[in-house]
């Protein structure tokens, strides 16, 4: 009976809604109405920003959405029988649709988010065992040694759990290549990680064939151990020493638990933050989805496998014969398959890996690529919206994840929609200056407060927009291709270890600056059909202000896809840990104020400035968290500077033996809380109207650096083929 009476309250209220939303109203009512929701949204949020007052704001904004889609739904489609309006017209408010569609999902998955979960590093039940498995494929020994060593040293007894070096860059397949020089490298390999692994104590394993990519290469590890879980870290996610006691609790409270899932922290900016240098003052584009969205995902129960940071259970993997492989993305297709068996997951707030980004923008799309074709096999091979065993809300969650990949297509066309007019006269979107006011721009300003208020301090205001726009450009094409044929894209490893030494356009940047040029030729355009025709003044204003906010956007990417030249290929993070430096052969008292993946900086006293020697040998001695005495590592000194507080010495690590390698990871990688301090750091919410000033000075002065890479690029190239420089070339 209470059930009955909850549908008819939520029918009724419905009923009311969609009365509300289609009552014929004035222009000017709809304007006035439209801009009382946004100022009570403003007030809401400053006065009452959470709890039940957090849905009603989020109900004034949703009510103001509604009406915009009933009016634009009804009132300003042009006629089907002029089909050279209609067909742009039609695939315009398809765009719109499906931003609406994924908001309203949005608004379902993270309107209440769970809180973060309560620690549980202090659980004293039964410490089941554990298989960690590192996959790894063509990456370098260095970078795999301090992830095996960090792994080696997390504060777990030793025999309960078992570290293995999964590696698909030996196999026997590659090593009995016909081409001598894979045969060879395959080869090395093999005998340099098997001595590797013995070194710091793990287990290496490989296999007879590359078969389904990284699923496979996990399988096999699943066919060789036998733990009761399986933690799985990526080759360049280093776990610090709680991550196991953090998560194993969990399997305990829940028998049909099959995944503890953790965030992944980055040491290195990804390639828009490293160009727009942004990486240490705002939350990284990865915040959003690992601190807010997978804890919306929790609610529901469907956070899902990320691929790395995460413990799952052997018995789960089982029932589904191991890691699904029919995607290249391995990780949410197995969470599907086992959310849909009635298996629970469980997602913990809080970063215990610490791992390396792309580098390079090029390598950047690649890895995006990979994730949207991946999601795409996902939607056709599994589709979850009506996959058997899901609940309804994991479906719309799994929907969204999915879904939310289609956005080239809907970038592209709010791109190119305001060109139509401007220069083809075509009228795609049938409404009036004072129309667009009352109604679209309402919705605009209410859609970006509504994303401000789900998102707050971790995603700044317009950066989901730009990181969408400098992707929609290569992703559109991947996407189109894995519509096309589903079986098409096969697994490629992204790289991750790569620097930029000098400043330098991307390969892949050459379509932004044409895209910015057409987008000027608009706001050209836009000035010359305002004097020519001065009674179309409104819509043409208000359709060149949709493209100048395109070129804004376009403007800022240029700087993304300027790469700036950097010798360090990681950032450093805040430490503050004693140590003994010793130069010279002499031990001085010091802090390491600051570690990287590569190297940290240390302060020392009692040293003078001429004793040291920019590239000689020293050592850093420390106690380590691991066991509790002290260690020596090799160093050698990259710079040095006076300070008030001594000599500040930047360094760089010199491991020469398996011990080494557990000092670098005890030293970077052990205190999670380090990780966690640094993106709380950056978190903080600008505000919708501050953020916005803040993002228009960033856009002007990346489109202003990222012509002057344009030029530089073009006269590096003119004097690349000049007679003499052809010439060169030819030389023996």
């Amino acid at each position: 009976m209470r059930k009955l009476i909850i549908v008819l309250q939520w029918a009724v209220a419905s009923v009311a809604v969609l009365g509300l939303v289609t009552l014929p109203i004035s222009l000017e009512t709809q304007l006035v109405a439209g801009l009382s929701v946004v100022l009570a949204m403003m007030i809401l949020k400053l006065v009452r920003p959470d709890g039940m007052w957090r849905l009603i704001t989020l109900a004034f904004g949703t009510a103001v959405v509604m009406r915009y889609v009933y009016w634009r739904s009804t009132s300003t489609l042009p006629p089907i029988n002029q089909p050279e309006n209609f067909i742009p017209g039609f695939l315009l408010y398809l765009a719109e649709m499906y931003s609406v569609l994924m908001l309203a999902i949005s608004l379902f998955v993270v309107a209440q988010p769970l809180p973060s979960r309560p620690s549980r590093a202090k659980f004293d039940g039964r410490l089941p065992t554990v298989d960690v498995f590192i996959p790894t494929y063509n990456e370098e020994p260095a970078l795999l040694a301090n992830t095996v060593a960090a792994a080696m040293g997390m504060d777990y007894p030793a025999d309960r759990f078992t570290v293995w070096l999964l590696d698909d860059g030996g196999t026997l397949q590659k090593r009995n290549s016909e081409r001598l020089t894979e045969a060879d490298n395959a080869a090395r390999r093999h005998v340099e990680l098997q001595k590797l692994a013995a070194d710091l104590g793990a287990r290496y394993l490989t296999r007879d064939r590359n078969e389904h990519a990284k699923a496979g290469n996990m399988n096999n590890g699943l066919d060789h151990s036998k733990g009761e879980l399986i933690a799985v870290f990526d080759a360049d996610h280093a776990p610090a020493r709680d991550f196991l006691k953090e998560t194993v609790g969990y399997f305990d409270e829940d028998p049909r638990l099959f995944l503890v899932q953790t965030p992944h922290f980055f040491l290195n900016p990804d390639p828009i933050e490293r160009n727009l240098r942004t990486f240490e003052k705002m939350p990284s584009e990865n915040e959003m989805f690992y601190g807010v969205i997978q804890r919306g995902l929790d609610k529901w129960n469907a956070s899902f496998f990320c691929g790395s940071a995460a413990v799952l259970r052997r018995s789960a993997l089982l029932e589904t014969d191991g890691f699904s492989g029919v995607s290249i993305t391995e990780d949410c297709e197995t969470a599907v398959e086992l959310h849909s068996r009635g298996w629970n997951s469980v997602y913990v707030d809080r970063p215990l890996i610490a791992g390396l980004q792309p580098a390079t923008f090029a390598s950047f799309i690649g890895q995006r690529s990979r994730w949207a074709q991946g999601m795409m096999q996902i939607l056709r091979f599994r589709f979850p919206p009506l996959k058997r065993g899901l609940t309804f809300p994991q479906r719309l969650c799994y929907m969204s994840s999915t879904l939310f990949w289609l956005f080239p297509f809907a970038r592209s066309i709010f791109l190119f929609a305001p060109l139509f007019y401007l220069f083809f006269d075509l009228q795609i979107f049938t409404a009036s200056g004072g129309e667009f006011m009352a109604y679209t721009l309402a919705y605009m300003i209410v859609n970006l407060m509504m994303q401000n208020y789900l998102y707050g301090a971790f995603r700044w205001p317009w950066i989901s927009e730009l990181y969408e726009y400098v992707q929609t450009i290569h992703l559109l094409p991947a996407v189109v291709s894995v519509i096309a044929n589903p079986r098409k894209p096969t697994f490629k490893v992204t790289a991750k270890d790569e620097s930029i030494a000098t400043s330098r356009l991307s390969e892949i940047g050459r379509p932004f600056f044409v895209i910015f040029g057409v987008l000027l030729l608009g706001v050209a355009m836009t000035i010359y059909k305002v004097y020519a025709e001065p009674y179309k003044a409104d819509v043409t204003l208000v359709v060149g202000g949709w493209n100048l906010l395109n070129l804004i956007m376009a403007g800022c990417a240029l700087g993304v896809v300027s790469e700036r030249g950097e010798r360090a290929a990681t950032r450093r993070v805040k430490v503050s840990r004693r140590c003994d430096f010793n130069l010279n052969g002499r031990w001085l008292k010091g802090t390491i104020e600051n570690v990287s993946a590569n190297g940290a900086r240390v302060v020392v006293s009692g040293a003078e400035l001429e004793e040291i020697a920019q590239g000689a040998e020293a050592a850093l001695r420390f106690r380590t968290f691991a066991t509790d005495t002290d260690g020596v590592l090799p160093v050698a000194i990259r710079n040095f500077e006076r300070t008030a507080d001594g000599i500040a010495i930047g360094c760089r690590y010199r491991p020469q033996e398996a011990a080494h390698h557990k000092l670098v990871a005890d030293l970077i990688f052990a205190n999670s809380k380090q990780w966690e301090e640094f993106q709380l750091s950056r978190r903080g919410n600008p505000g919708l109207l501050r953020g916005t000033f803040w993002f228009l000075r960033l856009a002007l002065y990346q489109t202003y650096r990222g012509v002057v890479y344009l030029l530089r690029d073009i006269r590096g190239r003119s004097e690349h083929d000049t007679p003499v420089a052809k010439a060169a070339e030819r030389r023996p």
